[in-house]
């Protein structure tokens, strides 16, 4: 693990064999704070952290992550946009909601994840090209089933991504159809509408400037 130690005196960080300045939130620097911030429900308890590494503790998916969530909240308090945004943290996240039910500060941890990750979309910063389109994939199946339909999804997404390396896949699929694990047809939720309603508001919402 990469060791962060803070220090009110110094206004910096320790980030593995670099240290780095804490941004003022109210400076010119710290613009990338402030929006991450603004773009998260409940964004300002992440000025709360107290980098005890509960988060990354609880996190299935720690071990893959170059950086553990709370290295990524001192990168972003350092104005260290590029650097996180070009994190596979946010894209290992699972949404499970362990780190934010565990947090002692309840910071939405899991929502900053997704604040993150609809960052480096827009700024095409991110290592895995294919992660966005995966992410759409799965959005659009629930938007109109109101659920994931896991044949439409792998169908979708892999006959358009690397098809010809998806062949070994085929025994894997026969077995969870077999095990009734895989459904032919998708299920639409009852009354669809309301959901869509509640994503097309939410849509609205977030293009409101």
């Amino acid at each position: 693990m990469i060791p962060i130690n803070r220090s009110n005196t110094s206004s910096q960080i320790r980030l593995g064999g670099r240290r780095m300045p804490i941004t003022p939130i109210n400076g010119s620097s710290g613009k990338f704070l402030r929006e991450v911030i603004r773009n998260t429900p409940g964004g300002e308890t992440l000025m709360t952290c107290l980098q005890c590494g509960t988060c990354g503790g609880s996190c299935p998916s720690g071990p893959d992550m170059d950086h553990t969530p709370r290295h990524i909240f001192a990168m972003i308090e350092a104005g260290l946009e590029e650097d996180v945004l070009r994190s596979n943290t946010p894209w290992y996240c699972v949404s499970c909601y362990y780190c934010t039910v565990r947090c002692p500060r309840e910071i939405p941890i899991t929502d900053i994840m997704y604040t993150l990750k609809q960052k480096a979309v827009d700024a095409k910063l991110y290592d895995d090209s294919d992660a966005p389109d995966w992410s759409e994939s799965f959005i659009g199946m629930v938007e109109t089933y109101g659920r994931s339909y896991e044949l439409g999804l792998a169908t979708r997404y892999h006959l358009t991504h690397k098809p010809m390396q998806k062949f070994g896949l085929g025994p894997f699929a026969l077995n969870m159809l077999i095990k009734n694990r895989l459904a032919f047809r998708p299920e639409r939720i009852e009354k669809i509408s309301q959901l869509q309603a509640i994503l097309d508001r939410a849509k609205q919402l977030e293009a409101t400037p």
